[in-house]
């Protein structure tokens, strides 16, 4: 009887286990779990800090809407600080946010110089930093997101030559001064223009301020009797050069730079007559994709570059 009673144990202990075994197996998580799964159960929990120029700016505002979209769909709580164009108030943010302890810090600089003592203060705290559309001319920076501004003032300043006929007076309405995109648009353009007939009566600063574009141009308007073209280094500038130009009833080309909606419409219109588009939104994601990467402990790119194209009226 003690036989068959153990003989009974062994079998009823062999089936648990079977059972057990299939448990564990049915509850296991999916060998086939996407990548994107795997992101977005990495990412939850983290916190990360967006330092941004200015929200003014059609530009900027589209670049924070796709930076907060993908922090959403990722499940990442998102920091985002405004400094209004103001080194001062983008060296406040930083050290807010490095306070704060975030995980992470995105900063797109108003001044590629002056952000540099903030970067370098970020590193010193452990906190990575990743530049976003602008970069920082020092300090150690993980990757940086942006359009190459260069590549895109050559496009402009081939697309005046196509226009003039490789010859004639044109005025550059500079950025913010000390900012890399202001630096490199107008480098790319100048190197197109290299060697043309292509001459530049009148380069001034606006601060990517459309009110200020309106201001400069209306100045330059009554200094200069002969222009043909106008190359701004953003749309905000070139649709305020565009209203002192209307108001002259002078005739020439307008060329801006981002492709803000504004910009497209009056390109549409057949007012502007051409402009740069850069993807502020894709830019934005991107940023926060390369935030949990870094974050994670995954090597990402140097530099991450988002395309660019000519928009003119069909």
């Amino acid at each position: 009887m003690k036989k068959i009673i153990a003989t009974l144990l062994v079998v009823v202990l062999g089936l648990s286990l079977v059972a057990c075994g299939g448990d564990k197996k049915a509850n296991a998580p999916s060998e086939n779990t996407g990548e994107k799964e795997t992101t977005e159960a990495s990412a939850e929990g983290k916190t990360v800090g967006f330092v941004i120029s200015t929200q003014t700016n059609p530009f900027f505002v589209t670049l924070k809407e796709g930076a907060e979209k993908k922090a959403k769909e990722l499940g990442v709580e998102l920091i985002v600080l405004d400094s209004q164009d103001d080194s001062a108030k983008a060296a406040s943010n930083m050290e807010d946010l490095i306070t704060r302890g975030v995980d992470l810090i995105i900063v797109n600089p108003t001044d590629s110089d002056a952000i540099v003592p903030s970067v370098e203060a970020a590193n010193e705290a452990g906190i990575p930093v990743i530049t976003v559309d602008r970069v920082s001319n020092g300090g150690e920076v993980v990757t940086s997101v942006a359009s190459d501004n260069v590549a895109g003032g050559k496009m402009a300043g081939q697309f005046i030559i196509d226009k003039l006929g490789g010859k004639g007076k044109v005025v550059e309405l500079e950025g913010i001064s000390g900012a890399n995109s202001a630096i490199e648009r107008g480098q790319g353009f100048n190197e197109a223009i290299e060697g043309s007939d292509i001459e530049v009566v009148a380069k001034q600063t606006a601060d990517y301020d459309r009110v200020k574009g309106l201001e400069v141009m209306e100045n330059i308007l009554q200094s200069q009797a002969e222009i043909d073209a106008v190359f701004a280094h953003n749309d905000e500038m070139a649709l305020g050069a565009l209203e002192a130009i209307k108001a002259s009833g002078r005739d020439m080309i307008v060329v801006g730079f981002d492709a803000t909606d504004d910009a497209v419409a009056s390109v549409e219109a057949g007012e502007l007559a051409a402009t740069i588009a850069q993807q502020p939104g894709l830019m934005g994601e991107k940023a926060i994709e390369a935030a949990i990467s870094v974050i994670n402990g995954e090597t990402v790119e140097s530099s991450i570059p988002v395309d660019l194209q000519l928009v003119e009226k069909k």
